[in-house]
């Protein structure tokens, strides 16, 4: 059923035009991802729809239209929503004025008034009597949904004050709001920012079973994948609709730009014979027909227009690295009695690409400025190599001055970059490819939105020409195609990477190793992309599942439904590598086949044996300390041994399973 009408929706400011003519329907059961680089108007196009509010087409000054068929209750998540400080959680989340929202209002008033005044009779039988009409309006569901959703999303006192509240918070408590109140259509603008990876597969889950229409930004392709299933982009002020999700908007879009070059030469070769006529003598001139100096000036304008496509391109290189980069020596962190970062040890390598992920709060962004310098450990050592040269993005754009012009600010970093190529490019030509045209290089920062800003910031970290990236959740407002460009940049940087996100195809694309950082301190090291470590983790718990179910003697069924399980994990293509054909079977027995728990123990060796390669290396480096102190010597050079035999029992252990496993 049709829920929504947009009929040439436009806005502009100033001479710059975001978009215009922006038209396509909203039906129920739509989940609509808007796509687009930062700063084209996807947060101003949600705006627009969200208020009914078509805006101005430029040129003409014809307004557009957002109708709704019939009544249409809309419910938007901002990216920074608006909240009443004096009002309590539960009674931000029943906010609005329709009849439903007033009475579970006025329900969480009276129970707040009666737990105050137990023993004032007015205010119990103003509650019994709430309570009936709780009853007749079927509303005890919904208010029972709202608290379930609040305390999934970490939110468990819902009398507490929301000016209490820390910012993302309360952008739960809207997230939370906008999902428990009915609506024909639900906006959301990056609602996973700042979101841990199982809040995001939960809140993944309830929009896939969401019945109502859903129109959204989002920057996590995993999540724009499975719920997603009409894209809308957002391409130099023209809106472009495909029946896909992010997988399919890919190849669509290939096919559209293709069809779209194809016209694109077919016009310049026209243009250049419309030229060469328009280009005769002055005799020649005064004959030509009105009509066709017009028309050339059209495929002129057309032309223009093509070749103005720009695409995103970063182009940088690194400082050379040398043999020492960054080295933790059993490293501990504290904060107000709370141990953040636990005896953690690792030697960072140059072509490292480590991805760390965890809850919030658990001390991410803590290792990140340890590994930086900016933040000393309080037990432990960190070396950096002299050659090192870090670029840090940190969580929040660093402007030292919000009013310094573009320009200046890249300036800043350097005039210009030596690319891979050997060529030298000019920081304004830095902010072209980044598209930041000429005019608003010479704009204030604060002028630019916050999508534009952190494409900058990004911008100014790669013109320093670092050898070792720290990306701190680079993904939280980097929009699509500017990550898939960071991510095929960091295909080729010549130095190592560590990034922190909760992005999950982030951490796939580009990630060879995963830091899981867990309550305690305790860092764990997977090999591989969040996939693999996402994989391990459940097979792990089923492992547990059946230790624990052996011990009590319960086998059979549980086993068997855990077997199913593990099925469920491996894919096709896995099982099919690891099953042996009936012949191979025959000739080389069942037997020479990895088990299960053989299969663990191959994923855990890898970083068994990389902590004990780390752990000789740093006692070599001790040994190299300790100049003239041969008691000292002595004992470091037996640990030195010892650690070389286990790493050597270790490594032929890996290479019996690996040749098993192939």
């Amino acid at each position: 059923m049709l829920i929504l009408t947009i009929e040439n929706l436009a806005h502009s400011y100033g001479e710059r035009t975001l978009f215009k003519n922006v038209s396509f329907n909203i039906e129920t059961g739509d989940k609509i991802g808007l796509i687009g680089i930062n700063g084209t108007g996807k947060s101003t196009l949600l705006r627009h729809i969200a208020q009914f509010d078509g805006g101005k087409d430029p040129e003409t000054g014809v307004p557009g239209k957002v109708v709704p068929n019939g009544s249409c209750v809309i419910e938007y998540l901002e990216q920074n929503p608006d909240f009443d400080p004096e009002v309590s959680v539960i009674e931000q989340i029943f906010k609005g004025n329709s009849p439903m929202m007033t009475l579970l209002r006025n329900y969480e008033k009276l129970l707040e008034d009666t737990a105050l005044h137990p023993d004032d009779k007015g205010t119990q039988r103003k509650l019994m009597e709430t309570q009936q009409q709780m009853d007749q309006h079927f509303a005890w569901q919904l208010e029972s949904e709202a608290k379930a959703t609040l305390t999934r999303l970490g939110i468990t006192d819902f009398n507490q004050k929301m000016k209490t509240l820390s910012g993302g918070q309360r952008k739960r408590i809207a997230l939370a709001g906008v999902l428990v109140r009915p609506s024909d259509l639900l906006i959301l603008d990056e609602p996973t920012n700042h979101m841990d990876n199982e809040t995001v597969a939960w809140l993944e889950e309830q929009l896939q079973k969401r019945k109502g229409a859903l129109l959204m930004v989002t920057h996590d392709r995993y999540f724009f994948d499975r719920v997603i299933n009409r894209t809308l982009e957002l391409d130099n002020g023209t809106a472009y609709l495909y029946t896909a999700n992010y997988s399919g908007f890919l190849q669509k879009r290939a096919e559209r730009r293709e069809l779209e070059n194809a016209a694109a030469r077919k016009l310049q070769n026209i243009y250049r014979r419309e030229l060469a006529w328009i280009s005769r003598g002055a005799e020649a001139r005064r004959t030509k027909k009105k009509d066709r100096v017009e028309r050339f000036a059209e495929i002129e304008a057309a032309v223009k227009e093509k070749v103005n496509h720009q695409e995103l391109e970063i182009s940088s290189a690194a400082t050379r690295l040398g043999k020492t980069v960054v080295e933790l020596d059993h490293v501990s962190c504290f904060y107000e009695g709370v141990e953040y970062i636990h005896d953690f040890s690792y030697i960072l390598l140059r072509d490292d690409r480590v991805g760390i992920i965890g809850a919030n709060g658990v001390g991410k962004t803590t290792l990140m400025d340890i590994i930086a310098g900016r933040l000393q450990p309080d037990t432990g050592r960190v070396t950096i190599g002299q050659t090192v040269k870090i670029g840090y993005f940190s969580q929040h754009s660093e402007f030292p001055d919000e009013d310094e012009r573009v320009l200046e600010y890249i300036k800043d970093a350097g005039n210009y970059v030596l690319a891979a190529d050997g060529t030298y490019i000019s920081a304004a030509m830095m902010l072209e490819r980044f598209l930041f045209p000429p005019e608003l290089q010479w704009v204030p920062i604060r002028k630019l939105s916050g999508g534009e800003q952190r494409r900058l910031y990004l911008l100014h970290v790669l013109m320093e020409a670092p050898n070792v990236l720290l990306l701190d959740e680079p993904t939280n407002d980097l929009d699509i195609p500017t990550l898939s460009v960071l991510e095929e940049y960091l295909d080729t940087f010549a130095g190592a990477v560590i990034a922190v996100s909760h992005d999950r195809y982030f951490l796939d694309r580009f990630a060879k190793r995963i830091f899981a950082v867990e309550e305690g301190g305790m860092l764990r090291q997977y090999p591989g992309g969040y996939s693999d470590y996402e994989k391990t983790k459940r097979l792990e718990a089923l492992e547990r599942d059946e230790t624990e179910n052996t011990l009590q003697g319960k086998v059979k069924n549980q086993n068997s439904r855990n077997k199913k399980e593990k099925q469920k994990i491996f894919t096709e293509e896995e099982r099919a590598s690891n099953e042996l054909s009936a012949e191979e079977k025959n000739s080389e027995g069942s037997s020479d086949k990895l088990t299960f728990s053989e299969k663990i123990e191959l994923e855990k060796l890898e970083e068994k044996i990389a902590g004990k390669e780390a752990e000789s290396k740093m006692i070599e480096q001790e040994i190299s300390l300790a100049g003239n102190d041969f008691v000292k010597i002595a004992k470091l050079s037996e640990e030195l041994t010892r650690v070389e035999k286990e790493l050597e029992t270790l490594t032929e252990r890996w290479v019996e399973l690996s040749e098993r496993d192939e």
